[in-house]
């Protein structure tokens, strides 16, 4: 038996079962594929705040030295400028999914987690634990069991789970594949829709995609009609490249070949006793805008340090209501994006109008930092009160002066611990017996403090910094309310 089960090996499941393995929990994964490697990738790259949560466990560097950065995010209709947001990593990251999976599979490795190979067919709860059925017939026993399995989630649909949202509209296929007759390369608008066509080795100069003029031809392409619910076929791909391009350039030779829509659902619940979800499990949406694999290890990220609180006793399983209470609304938010993106790329002149409208729109300064907050994920907030404006958003990367030399905010988030941060006079606040939990950081900063979107905020005297990076309490040189923020979220004092 182990303390929890993540269903799923994809970027949130391997996210995941590392925060886990940080916080000294009894991980495994259990994952359908034979083996790790995944074959195409449908998705790739992050924006800025995933990488932030990648740098706060001293990962980011993995990912940065096989990725294409690029100084903007991408809406689907255009590009747009992040290079002036406060941040240490102001641009979006360009790298494969596979190669995404590898990397932090490395990781969860160096950690020591498990992965078992097999299919999750069902489980049964109680008040104790959980026992998860695999298809081969072996049982698997945890004390809680994370879904996050995708889009067709086994583990929520037999938690009874529902999937509220809006059918699918549009549909297109992507895939790799072999050509008898060079396409042009890029991406353009036809009567039925968007179609591209690419290679997988590629670099960004001067924010513009530049190809590699050898491998196999990735495509991706609009469908005429939304496409059944299954597995597509190359006559499938031939057909609607024939509609959007009048040839489907002697296509053949398929690496792989997959279907995606703009269905936008999310789950009614995060949580269902000790069944949680994370990722596509929880939420599935338009790939417009690129934030699906960012929305997942977010969720793992604020789901991993609640659930290894509770799976060793120093937190109440209340803890757990937080996650759905962050991370459904802020998935909601990010859904609702997607599906006003993807809205705007059909081929309709009304839609073109107000795609010409949004441009003009996003020329401006205000609605471009706006959009670009949203899309990065770098203004996202958590309801924890009214306070300073930093309560409930990302704490900043500052670059500290302590004792022992400088020192940076993330740098404290390596080993995935809570940090008091005191940057007012020495000594005004202290964890006392929430000490074992909580690291307490003396340290100057002497910089602006801004926030992306909403800009200059008031310095603070000192700081809750959660695992996940997220500010749970702020002082004004006083320790008024720092007690009740360290019971809230790491447990009784003992």
């Amino acid at each position: 038996m182990v303390d929890v089960l993540v269903a799923g090996g994809g970027p949130t499941g391997l996210m995941l079962a590392g925060e886990l393995a940080l916080a000294g929990v009894d991980v495994a994964i259990v994952e359908r594929r034979p083996t790790q490697q995944l074959v195409g990738s449908r998705a790739g790259g992050f924006h800025a705040r995933t990488i932030e949560l990648l740098d706060q466990r001293g990962i980011a560097d993995r990912f940065l030295a096989e990725g294409q950065v690029a100084r903007a995010a991408g809406t689907g209709n255009r590009m747009l400028d992040v290079s002036d947001f406060p941040t240490r990593h102001p641009y979006t990251l360009g790298l494969w999914q596979k190669h995404i999976e590898r990397i932090l599979a490395g990781w969860v490795d160096e950690l020591g987690v498990p992965i078992h190979r097999g299919e999750v067919t069902g489980f049964d709860q109680d008040d104790t634990g959980v026992v998860v059925h695999l298809a081969d017939g072996d049982l698997l026993r945890a004390a809680y069991l994370v879904g996050a399995d995708g889009g067709r989630s086994v583990v929520r649909r037999a938690a009874g789970i529902e999937f509220p949202g809006a059918e699918a509209t549009t549909s297109s296929l992507i895939a790799e594949v072999a050509v008898a007759e060079e396409p042009e390369l890029g991406t353009r608008r036809t009567p039925s829709g968007l179609v591209a066509f690419g290679r997988s080795e590629y670099e960004i100069r001067d924010g513009e995609v530049v190809y590699a003029d050898r491998g196999p031809v990735g495509v991706m392409v609009t469908e005429p009609h939304v496409g059944p619910n299954s597995d597509p076929t190359l006559r499938d791909l031939s057909d609607a490249l024939i509609a959007a391009c009048g040839t489907d350039y002697g296509i053949h030779d398929p690496t792989w070949i997959s279907r995606f829509t703009d269905a936008t659902r999310q789950a009614a619940t995060y949580r269902s006793g000790r069944v949680l979800l994370a990722g596509d499990a929880a939420h599935v949406h338009s790939p417009s805008g690129g934030q699906g694999i960012g929305l997942g290890i977010q969720d793992a990220v604020n789901l991993g340090w609640k659930l290894a609180q509770v799976v060793r006793g120093v937190s109440p399983e209340t803890l757990l209501d937080t996650y759905h209470a962050e991370r459904h609304p802020a998935g909601a938010r990010a859904l609702r994006q997607t599906m006003a993106m993807s809205a705007l790329q059909r081929p309709d002149p009304r839609i073109e109008a107000v795609r010409d409208l949004m441009t003009e729109l996003m020329d401006m300064d205000e609605p471009r930092r706006h959009v670009a907050g949203l899309l990065s994920g770098l203004d996202v907030r958590y309801d924890l009160g009214a306070g300073h404006p930093l309560l409930g958003r990302r704490m900043p990367d500052l670059d500290l002066v302590t004792a022992d030399g400088p020192l940076r905010v993330f740098t404290l988030l390596h080993r995935a611990r809570p940090v008091l941060l005191d940057l007012g006079t020495p000594g005004s606040v202290d964890p006392g017996p929430w000490r074992d939990r909580v690291q307490l950081v003396t340290a100057a900063y002497d910089g602006a403090w801004e926030l992306p979107v909403i800009g200059a905020v008031r310095p603070p005297a000192a700081v809750v910094i959660r695992p996940d990076g997220h500010v749970a309490w702020v002082g004004d040189g006083t320790s008024s309310g720092l007690e009740d923020a360290l019971t809230t979220w790491f447990g009784r004092a003992r």
